[in-house]
């Protein structure tokens, strides 16, 4: 097993109670990194931390909250003040025609994917180069690299978050501390997983076929496991990754086709 050199650091990993969020704690607890993870539902966020424990042994700390709020932020900070990984994640923006979206909507949007992160890494970063030791994954969306019709303003907030990161990771890597993007395509998360039902029982189809029809959309033939996602943010996370810097990892199976990705 590669060991990526992480055992005993501290890391915050927000929206970590399921899905892609939760695939990154596991990993990184797997690694031997202390977490505090963090989500809005307590009893799912408790569940998931009792989980990682038995299931890597690591030590958990659920901090209950909106991480998009000041009083998330800062009740999470407050239990990790110092962390050495910064894992950003927050639930995307609804679907639907930007005509139809009020300037509301727009600062819920930025606010949850853009601001929200910035906000996290002004609180960390500094101390995280003193410490000559940082590592920040940003887990967004592979419409930064290729747009999805009616998801704008996913495109915009996320596409924002992605270009304030490109330019403070080359101000930073100097002291040992990453800024990288995650991006992911298809996922069988508890998301993807209710479409599919749902497309499934509007064409009277089977769970499977459905599956397997949106996993025929990726070159690779599939959907993706979290699991997969999880131990590509650890490897972003290693000891060894301090010369990558600013990039995007796509990880959509190839279905962005793109000579240099």
């Amino acid at each position: 097993m590669l060991d990526l050199r992480i055992a005993g650091r501290k890391a915050i990993v927000c929206a970590a109670s399921k899905g892609l969020g939760r695939a990154c704690a596991m990993a990184l607890g797997r690694a031997g990194v202390d977490l505090v993870i963090t989500a809005r539902t307590k009893e799912t966020l408790e569940q998931t931390a009792e989980e990682i424990r038995k299931e890597t042994g690591a030590k958990v700390t659920a901090v209950p909250g909106d991480i998009s709020t000041e009083a998330g932020r800062q009740a999470t900070l407050a239990a990790c003040p110092n962390p050495d990984i910064l894992v950003n994640n927050c639930g995307g923006p609804p679907h639907g025609d930007f005509r139809e979206w009020s300037v509301e909507d727009w600062q819920k949007a930025v606010n949850a994917n853009m601001l929200t992160p910035i906000m996290l890494i002004k609180a960390t970063v500094d101390g995280m180069c003193e410490r000559k030791f940082g590592r920040i994954v940003n887990i967004t969306s592979g419409s930064v690299k290729s747009p999805i019709p009616n998801l704008g303003m996913s495109n915009g907030a996320r596409a924002g978050l992605t270009a304030f990161c490109a330019g403070l990771a080359r101000q930073v890597a100097k002291y040992n501390v990453t800024i990288n993007g995650l991006l992911p395509g298809p996922f069988l998360t508890d998301r993807l997983r209710s479409g599919i039902e749902y497309e499934a029982r509007r064409q009277n189809i089977s769970f499977e076929e459905q599956l397997a029809k949106r996993g025929s959309t990726t070159p690779a033939g599939r959907v993706g496991d979290p699991a997969e996602f999880g131990d590509a943010c650890a490897f972003l996370c290693a000891a060894s990754s301090g010369f990558i810097v600013g990039q995007n990892l796509l990880l959509d199976g190839g279905a962005f086709n793109s000579t240099m990705g």
